[in-house]
């Protein structure tokens, strides 16, 4: 086409310069004007047409393909199509302009792959299961293969060469391959690790101190994690260090339906007594304690009567203590508490005595996991239990302050007879 047209204009009386330069701009813009016609037709139908279409549908997951603007892609397609099909009016520069508009044709297909890889990857995450096992790090392989394959494609057909045979070549190459791609390479074994052992999912509470991690999963991918902490920073965690290094993952505790609440009272041990009649008259009066204490006094009656034990003095026989009665108020205090799971481990419990004095520790949890809530539920508990230890002739352990000493001095000093202040 090219040179019938020259020849034309040489016939016209034109130079053979002048017309070989204006036969080949000719045909150019003609192949210009064809290729942005097309794309102006495709362009019409694919994108405006179909998303006028799509929008009204009632469905969700076909709008997931004008997002990721799989169609303005495909569109791209046409003009490159065009001017493969002209090639051959460019006459000697044919094998080039096929070659390179088939190479454009390639990048332009990998394009519309990657649109429809991330598509798909919205329409999975739409749905429940995408929390339990992601696929993120998944697409995030497929569009490296993807763009591996295309550029071997497309230099396989600028060196109009086989594929295949550039691929062997690769077998030399994978040394350099494998440190290029260290990181997707360990990153994918991570993913497929994570996912198979279902270690990790969007929206699980982790904690992993080396990264400084406290919170919230918000996305997982090829390469890294990204946590958003309860102080709303994000700390990127690599994906393999989720195998390699240990983590706290809390679903558990969120699929459980209960959250865990673990705490110590230090009683002054000095204030731990037997109960006489009197103190056991004091507690009958509680409403959580009349039922335990007549019920527990009978049990004990009737065994110091069959042992013949001599009751006049405190050593002998069983007898009620002010702290084993203390531990049995609690129990049934939390017993009777709404906010405590009561299918779930329940202890309370004496731990062994430290310096610090004899500590009861409960161990129980609240049915209300949220934060919140939580932390409310449990000083709401511990508030009313260290207002009543007191009741039961407890005292619970503190550290000397200064005003404790300050206080002892002063009394020192006034059983003296010295007259001296303490400032």
């Amino acid at each position: 086409m090219l040179d019938s047209l020259r020849e034309l204009l040489v016939g016209l009386g034109l130079p053979e310069t002048a017309g070989t330069a204006i036969s080949y701009l000719t045909l150019v813009s003609g192949v210009v004007a064809l290729s942005w016609l097309a794309n102006l037709v495709t362009r019409a139908l694919l994108v405006r047409g179909i998303s006028h279409v799509i929008t009204r549908t009632s469905t969700d997951w076909d709008d997931s393909l004008i997002k990721h603007s799989v169609f303005r892609r495909l569109a791209s397609l046409a003009p490159a199509m065009v001017i493969y099909l002209f090639a051959p009016a460019f006459g000697e520069f044919e094998t080039w302009v096929g070659r390179l508009a088939f190479v454009y044709m390639i990048m332009v297909s990998i394009r519309v792959a990657e649109s429809l890889l991330d598509a798909g990857s919205d329409i999975y995450e739409s749905h429940g299961s995408a929390r339990e096992a992601p696929i993120g790090g998944y697409v995030q392989l497929a569009k490296i293969v993807l763009y591996m394959v295309g550029a071997i494609f497309a230099i396989a057909t600028l060196l109009e060469r086989e594929p295949w045979g550039l691929l062997t070549g690769l077998g030399a190459m994978s040394a350099v391959l494998l440190l290029v791609f260290r990181d997707s390479i360990l990153g994918f074994v991570a993913s497929v690790q994570l996912a198979g052992n279902n270690m990790i999912h969007i929206g699980d509470w982790i904690e992993m101190p080396d990264y400084g991690a406290d919170g919230d999963v918000i996305e997982l991918s090829l390469h890294t994690i990204k946590v958003q902490n309860w102080d709303k920073t994000i700390s990127t965690i690599p994906t393999q260090a989720l195998i390699s290094h240990s983590f706290k993952n809390w679903r558990g505790m969120q699929e459980s339906g209960g959250r865990r609440i673990k705490r110590a009272l230090y009683i002054d041990m000095s204030t731990i007594a037997f109960c006489d009649e009197e103190t056991l008259g004091h507690f009958e009066k509680f409403e959580y304690m009349k039922d335990y204490v007549r019920a527990k006094q009978a049990e004990i009656d009737e065994y110091n009567r069959q042992t013949g034990a001599d009751t006049s003095q405190p050593i002998n026989g069983r007898r009620l203590t002010n702290i084993g009665t203390f531990r049995a108020y609690v129990e049934e205090y939390l017993h009777r508490h709404p906010k405590i799971q009561k299918d779930m481990t329940f202890l309370i419990r004496q731990l062994a005595p430290t310096e610090r004095g004899l500590p009861i520790q409960i161990y129980v949890f609240s049915n209300d996991q949220v934060w919140a809530n939580y932390e409310a539920i449990q000083a709401d508990i511990f508030d009313h239990i260290l207002a009543v230890v007191p009741l039961f002739g407890l005292r619970v352990y503190q550290s000397p302050s200064a005003n404790d000493l300050r206080g002892a001095a002063e009394i020192i000093a006034s059983s003296r007879g010295t007259g001296d202040e303490v400032s």
